[in-house]
């Protein structure tokens, strides 16, 4: 039996009143039917990073650094605010490297009218610099609909589980130099 796929959930608002812990809770709890994927919901409204970049790595900079690192694949929780995505995230990102390399990032995007699109758009060109592939297939929420759909989780699923396990075989055959 294959190794579980460690799939990391970022949520990235910070805001107080804030969608997005609810919208990574939806999402976890479909992505949690599905087998062969172990979890890890890294809520940025929770992880204690510093504000702005320190010379010595904080202790909750490590742990999430660790978690970034542990992960084999990503799925970013995102709003859009004001046509892109939060700045606490830009920074939690930027806090992490390496750790980004060679593995599949995904995304669920939401806000009103656009579904979080724009934040999207600009997330693939960050994670391009980081060495990541991004899937072609977002779950895009619009928050004025009440009823979410499962079945776009499915098809991002199934892009990122496959891209997430080639990605880790080719890892562990040749390690992957930027």
């Amino acid at each position: 039996m294959e190794e579980a796929l460690r799939v990391a959930v970022l949520i990235g608002s910070t805001r107080e009143g804030r969608a997005g812990a609810g919208v990574g809770r939806w999402f976890t709890t479909a992505a949690a039917r599905r087998a062969g994927l172990d979890l890890d919901s890294v809520d940025l409204a929770d992880a204690d990073l510093p504000a702005a970049y320190p010379a010595a790595p904080t202790p909750a900079l490590t742990r999430f650094r660790e978690r970034i690192a542990r992960a084999e694949a990503y799925v970013v929780v995102t709003p859009e605010y004001n046509r892109s995505f939060p700045g606490p995230l830009k920074q939690a990102i930027d806090f992490a490297y390496d750790e980004w390399h060679a593995k599949p990032v995904g995304f669920v995007s939401y806000g009103y009218r656009a579904r979080g699109r724009h934040a999207v758009e600009h997330l693939r060109d960050v994670f391009l610099e980081l060495h990541t592939v991004t899937m072609r297939d977002v779950v895009a929420l619009d928050l004025a609909d009440p009823s979410f759909d499962d079945g776009h989780v499915t098809v991002l699923l199934d892009e990122l589980t496959w891209w997430g396990l080639a990605l880790r075989d080719a890892r562990r055959a040749r390690p992957y130099c930027a």
